[in-house]
């Protein structure tokens, strides 16, 4: 069974259901047409951490049409209709790097980091729903895509082992948040403008979890 998105105007209200396959051929063509996209999806993003702190960033596939060979978030994708943005995230972690998580609560959170076996099962937790996100993709031949969407963000943390499941990664690397401030300064071409604009918005956040505060 084909993809199906629930189609938002940018106002936030839900227009239609439609096939993900035709709804992406609508606003390519669109964006071609006008230079802007006037309708959204829902999408999840996600930052993953070890324990100690270390970053986990998705190298993609040269083959991929939008940021290939780029170093990116962790872990993304859109919202199927009818599941809910911690469902998505859970599932997308599980298809796209082969591991098990749980979503939950800020306080629980905070809690579990520290008392969960973090080698079985990542923890996560929703930071914001931002209703006006827009990603700007940088595509092969040089240009750009911008599409907006109303993004669940989201936080974990995970040590246990990461296996490559559906093919739209080609590797992972890990960082510490020394590194990541460096190389995001020293080549920024390398990395996605999603990650960039996460490590800006939410770097306070991204700490080991022995220095996270408990409220």
């Amino acid at each position: 069974m084909s993809e199906r998105f629930e189609i938002f105007d940018m106002n936030g209200e839900l227009i239609a259901v439609q096939e993900r396959k035709e709804f992406e051929k609508e606003i390519a063509e669109e964006f071609a047409e006008k230079g802007r996209i006037t309708r959204k999806v829902r999408a999840i993003r996600l930052l993953l951490l070890t324990s100690q702190g270390r970053v986990y960033l998705q190298k993609r596939s040269k083959m991929k049409r939008a940021n290939p060979g780029l170093l990116d978030k962790t872990v993304g994708g859109h919202a199927a209709a009818g599941h809910s943005y911690s469902m998505t995230v859970v599932k997308e972690c599980a298809e796209e790097l082969g591991f098990p998580s749980t979503v939950l609560d800020t306080s629980e959170f905070r809690k579990a980091v520290r008392v969960t076996d973090l080698t079985i099962i990542g923890v996560l937790q929703l930071i914001e729903i931002l209703e006006n996100f827009v990603s700007k993709r940088r595509l092969a031949d040089g240009s750009f895509f911008e599409q907006p969407y109303i993004t669940g963000m989201y936080l974990g943390y995970y040590d246990g082992p990461i296996r490559f499941v559906d093919g739209e990664s080609c590797g992972i690397e890990s960082f510490s948040m020394q590194e990541l401030r460096d190389e995001l300064a020293a080549h920024p071409e390398a990395f996605t403008d999603d990650l960039r604009f996460m490590v800006d918005r939410y770097e306070q956040l991204m700490v080991p979890v022995e220095q996270m505060g408990d409220g």
